[in-house]
């Protein structure tokens, strides 16, 4: 069946200001795009700056909740000359930001668009140490900018200095805050912090397989981990992306299968998912329920995909494409974890 999701942007029909979301980044970095013709192994290779952008998965999400109507404010760590950068361009783009001082050094990533070949590739550093005290600072900021905000998204990586279970500790403040937490991360981040029960934990494919010790790449594999999240009281929703097929949606009460339109021409994935965690984000905090707001999810992903670099996705592409989106409710005994 086709979905009928509300309107793409934020805004409620009856014209009041759209929800407030607080994002949080851990590890921030500065996003250099960098354009060529061909990528050759000898020799120089000219390019051309493309574009210079704040970037980082909660930064990010606030980028494109604010893209799709909503109001976002992005809390972050900054240090040194790149976090300065980083913080100028966040004010030029008119993004709301609470920066929280750290020693190390920013990171700086790179984003090479090979136009030949239409491929991208995503460069990234592990990120500048940071202490305990720091992050426990930059979660203070958290609390304090949340203030009523209903939902609170962390996102990305934790940089080295800072615990694996972290995420556990913002979990806990969030949900002592009166907040819900939606988080997307990876690796020991993730594994940490699944001892906390968060309100809505997103996986991408590699994510997924990390955690099932196994390829997840059909529904029924979703199927399997996410239901195994949930028995174990890792999150009350999980949702776990699929690529070009699109996503499971998993609750208590069962598993809804958001069936993406055939790709088109993949052009980059970098910030696909964090433009998924943005609308989910956006949607729930405006009343939709949790199948609903993935659907536009899943649209915005694949938007987000038909943009080259760290280009914005078109909100209108969006638009036409959750048209296209089908839901199917998982039929058959629920799964359980082997």
């Amino acid at each position: 069946m086709s979905t009928e999701a509300g309107p793409v942007d934020g805004r409620e029909s009856r014209g009041t200001d759209p929800p407030r979301i607080v994002t949080l980044t851990l590890n921030p970095a500065v996003d250099v795009c960098w354009e060529l013709g061909h990528l050759a192994d000898v020799g120089k290779n000219r390019a051309r700056v493309r574009a210079r952008t704040a970037g980082g998965g909660g930064i990010n999400v606030a980028r494109g909740v604010v893209q799709l109507g909503g109001r976002a404010t992005a809390v972050h760590t900054a240090g040194r000359e790149v976090g300065g950068l980083l913080d100028r361009l966040l004010e030029e783009e008119g993004i709301d930001h609470v920066s929280v001082e750290i020693n190390g050094e920013t990171r700086e990533g790179l984003v090479l668009y090979e136009t030949d070949k239409r491929r991208c590739y995503h460069l990234v550093p592990r990120g500048p140490w940071t202490e305990v005290n720091e992050g426990m600072r930059c979660l203070n900021a958290l609390q304090h900018a949340a203030g009523d905000a209903s939902y609170v998204v962390a996102s990305g990586s934790l940089p080295p200095g800072l615990p694996a279970n972290f995420y556990a500790t913002v979990a806990r403040r969030i949900s002592e805050s009166g907040a819900r937490l939606i988080l997307d991360t990876s690796g020991p981040a993730l594994r940490g912090a699944l001892t906390e029960r968060v309100h809505l934990l997103r996986c991408n494919q590699n994510e997924a397989a990390s955690l099932a010790g196994r390829p997840v790449r059909t529904f029924h594999d979703a199927r399997r981990l996410n239901a195994r999240l949930l028995d174990a009281g890792a999150a009350r929703v999980v949702i776990t992306a699929l690529g070009p097929l699109g996503a499971l949606c998993s609750t208590g009460t069962g598993h809804t299968e958001v069936h993406a339109p055939p790709p088109g021409d993949l052009l980059s994935d970098a910030g696909a998912g964090d433009s998924m965690v943005a609308a989910l984000a956006l949607r729930l905090a405006a009343g939709d329920d949790v199948v609903t707001a993935c659907a536009l999810g899943v649209a915005v992903a694949a938007a987000s995909v038909l943009t080259a670099g760290t280009a914005p996705f078109d909100p209108a592409m969006a638009a036409s494409i959750l048209s296209e989106v089908t839901l199917r409710p998982a039929t058959g005994r629920r799964p359980t974890a082997p």
